[in-house]
């Protein structure tokens, strides 16, 4: 039963994994290239430094998971929150993709045995599950502010990458409708 439950664990871990990337992904297809750049205040952070920040933070904590510290000492993480005025769109989406393959990269290879194994980030140890799960937690604030900055910098032109404003309960009628259906279709109705 405990393998059944960790195996579970894993997918969850890769299916949540997966839609965070998804999401940042729908924010940043909407933007304009200038927008990857654009900060709201002298003290915040571009989507272009977050996704770089993302990028170092994954490089550094799933390139050998299970065997080397989460924090690699080439890691230089205040660089993570400078760019220069060379960095292109082209850059920072490079560099999404190459953190989210060391990510899925990992998880992929996990086995229901790793997830009780302990991992190091920093030096201090944790669970396979308590690293993972502290990562999707850090992902997903980040990705929430690269949402949230997309659709401030869109404004009235951004498109929903969820349920649109005023239109849950249409939402939850159609899924009603369509579990209806699908249940009397599974017993041949």
């Amino acid at each position: 039963m405990a393998i059944d439950l960790a195996a579970q664990y894993i997918e969850e871990a890769r299916r949540q994994m997966r839609g965070y990337k998804r999401m940042g992904e729908g924010a940043m297809a909407q933007l304009r290239d200038d927008d990857f750049f654009l900060t709201l205040d002298p003290e915040s952070n571009s989507i272009a430094i977050l996704v770089k920040h993302l990028a170092g933070n994954m490089r550094s904590r799933f390139t050998d998971f299970l065997t080397s510290d989460g924090e690699k000492p080439d890691r230089f993480r205040d660089h993570e929150f400078e760019v220069s005025g060379a960095t292109t769109r082209v850059d920072v989406m490079r560099w999404w993709e190459e953190g989210w393959a060391c990510v899925q990269g990992a998880i992929d290879a996990l086995k229901p045995e790793d997830v009780m194994r302990t991992v190091t980030i920093r030096g201090e140890p944790h669970t396979v599950l308590q690293a993972i799960n502290r990562q999707i937690a850090h992902y997903a604030a980040h990705i929430g502010q690269i949402v949230f900055l997309a659709k401030h910098l869109r404004s009235s032109e951004w498109k929903t990458l969820s349920i649109p404003r005023g239109k849950s309960e249409e939402f939850k009628d159609h899924k009603a409708v369509g579990q209806r259906f699908e249940r009397g279709v599974a017993r041949g109705k």
